[in-house]
């Protein structure tokens, strides 16, 4: 039967995913994890980390404020590489959950702005 909805449509609906199980197999979960980890460990994102900005406030915060954001979340078919790895504060990374960058705009859309 064909869905009039868009793929986008079809995987959220009103707070609620449809989390495809591969994304969500807890040892592809785990490997990401531990990308994450090491990553954490490198220049490139300790200088992230200095610069105390979060990604989606654009706040300054010490670095011991700030956490890693996978801007896809794993959950969602998210990988930790640099691409994909933010510094976000505490509560901008508690407020997105599982939201891609998607899922935002069209947030702020259907709320006027």
């Amino acid at each position: 039967m064909f869905d009039s909805k868009s793929s986008e449509e079809s995987s959220h609906l009103e707070g609620y995913y449809f989390l495809n199980s591969e994304d969500t197999d807890p040892k592809r979960i785990q490997h990401e994890r531990d990308k994450a980890r090491k990553i954490k460990k490198t220049k490139g994102w300790q200088a992230q980390l200095q610069r105390g900005i979060c990604h989606y406030c654009n706040q300054k915060f010490s670095s011991s404020e700030l956490t890693m954001d996978h801007v896809v979340p794993l959950a969602r078919g998210g990988q930790s590489k640099p691409s994909n790895l933010v510094t976000a504060c505490r509560a901008c990374n508690q407020e997105k959950k599982l939201h891609t960058p998607v899922d935002q705009i069209l947030r702020r859309l259907k709320n006027g702005g």
